[in-house]
């Protein structure tokens, strides 16, 4: 399964002109979607909730549009529900999974608007639809608050040659992958590689000169805390969540969990699945007599730090006896290497638990839960509660720091969610490097930031962005 990760070239005939905000959008043409055994039906789905918006024209053509929507789309089954539990099994009720991402992109290749759908909680009718719906609404809105926004694109500009090697985080390593490919599609004369090592990693290879920039999901607060790269320049690049991932065959309920219960978990002291505490969260579910299968990072994590600091917010026990960094001493559990690993191997393993990044649990397949919040609701990561959990916490953080916002305030917060970022060094000699770098980051906050939502990550508040383009500004 993929989700939407690149956009290719539009072909513009002579005199058209290109949207620069989605509110300026009208003729649209839905591109065939990305491959999946729903991709063409999901694509006709959108189609006819866009052409019963009466906002925009369906198009056969690409040379014909304004505007080119890009997607992809799965659906699938995750277990099923006995209507009446005296029914016959072909009677159950299937509970579905799956997720709509879409990108909106202008003729000359400019982004647009991006975002990602998963299936509405109580969702009546067709999944293929639910999913459409919830789409085209949320682009909807999107175009209101784009006529006010109006355009934020960052100038192109003519760069020399030059290569850029990166490496760190793998937590926003699918987004990177992509918004570098895109940045390379307007500037073909400069070259990014990626290496997705872990923000330890990452931060240690760009203090000894090995890479260009690093990402880290380690603020420099939680840095210096860390003990590792303080001295490196760092710029907030976007939002993501670390979700609790779950394999449990039979168990049909998004199950709820508290911070409380995760550590316990994590310590050993809850063993079992249907152990009391767990069961008294979720008295809806059929919870297995089977034991806890743990997983955790192997390599020294920004997801672990974000994911220990939050049960260290909500477990004294967990806080005393393991603490928040980057590498623990576990308890109890099997390690895997980066996000991938995780997502992968509680896939694989029956009966698991693991902490992932979003995308790696949607991408996986993989059951993730909800999470008791500082306003004591149960809330599920997704774009509105990322960005809620932001927008709640940052207007009173330095513009230099961005520090943590694990545990936000606000009734629908998602409690996990955390910013990642770009780390520079303090000086760069190279100036062809500098150029491409100053430029990657300015292209990064302002169009980049349009296509973030289609893989699940949420774009950083406005005055975030603008706080760290000021910065940006200041290498000059």
């Amino acid at each position: 399964m993929i989700l939407l990760a690149s956009i290719s070239a539009i072909p513009v005939s002579a005199g058209a002109q290109s949207p620069h905000s989605l509110a300026q959008a009208r003729k649209l043409y839905v591109d065939q979607f990305s491959e999946g055994d729903e991709a063409a039906l999901l694509r006709q789905s959108l189609i006819r909730r866009l052409e019963k918006s009466g906002k925009y024209q369906i198009v056969d053509k690409a040379d014909g549009a304004d505007a080119v929507v890009k997607g992809s789309g799965e659906i699938w089954i995750k277990g099923y529900l006995a209507i009446n539990p005296r029914t016959p099994a072909s009677n159950r009720q299937p509970v579905y999974g799956g997720f709509l991402s879409a990108e909106v992109v202008a003729r000359d290749g400019e982004p647009l608007w991006s975002y990602l759908v998963t299936p509405s909680k109580l969702a009546w009718g067709s999944i293929r639809d639910d999913l459409a719906n919830n789409l085209v609404k949320q682009m909807l809105l999107a175009s209101e608050e784009s006529v006010v926004a109006g355009s934020s694109s960052a100038v192109t500009q003519k760069l020399a040659r030059t290569d850029l090697a990166g490496s760190g985080a793998t937590f926003p390593a699918p987004l990177y992958r992509k918004w570098f490919a895109s940045f390379e599609r307007l500037h073909p004369e400069i070259h990014i590689s990626y290496d997705a090592t872990g923000s330890e990693s990452g931060t240690l290879a760009l203090a000894g000169g090995k890479v260009d920039f690093a990402a880290s999901d380690l603020s420099a607060l939680d840095a210096g805390a860390a003990q590792s790269g303080t001295s490196a320049r760092r710029i907030v690049s976007v939002l993501g969540a670390v979700v609790p991932a779950y394999n449990l065959k039979g168990v049909n309920h998004d199950l709820k969990f508290t911070g409380d219960v995760l550590a316990d978990i994590y310590l050993g002291r809850i063993r079992k699945w249907n152990d009391p505490k767990i069961r008294s969260l979720n008295k809806d579910a059929d919870l297995p007599d089977a034991k806890i299968r743990v997983i955790h990072r192997s390599d020294g994590s920004g997801t672990t730090y974000a994911w220990s600091e939050f049960l260290s917010k909500e477990s004294p026990a967990w806080k005393s006896a393991v603490g928040t960094g980057v590498s623990l001493t576990w308890p109890v559990g099997s390690g895997a290497d980066g996000n991938e690993g995780v997502a992968t191997t509680v896939q694989q393993t029956p009966n698991s638990i693991g902490y992932v990044e979003l995308v790696y649990a949607i991408q996986h397949h993989v059951n993730f839960g909800a999470l008791h919040n500082s306003a004591g609701e149960y809330i599920r990561a997704d774009l509105d509660s990322l960005t809620e959990a932001a927008s709640a916490t940052t207007r009173r953080q330095d513009a230099n720091s961005m520090a943590s916002i694990i545990y936000p305030v606000g009734k629908r917060s998602y409690p996990v969610t955390t910013f990642t970022w770009f780390l520079l060094p303090r000086e760069i000699k190279d100036p062809a490097k500098k150029a491409a770098l100053i430029a990657l980051l300015r292209w990064i906050l302002t169009s980049g930031q349009k296509e973030c939502s289609s893989l699940g990550y949420a774009p950083l508040p406005r005055e975030v962005a603008a706080r760290q383009l000021a910065i940006v500004d200041g290498f000059r």
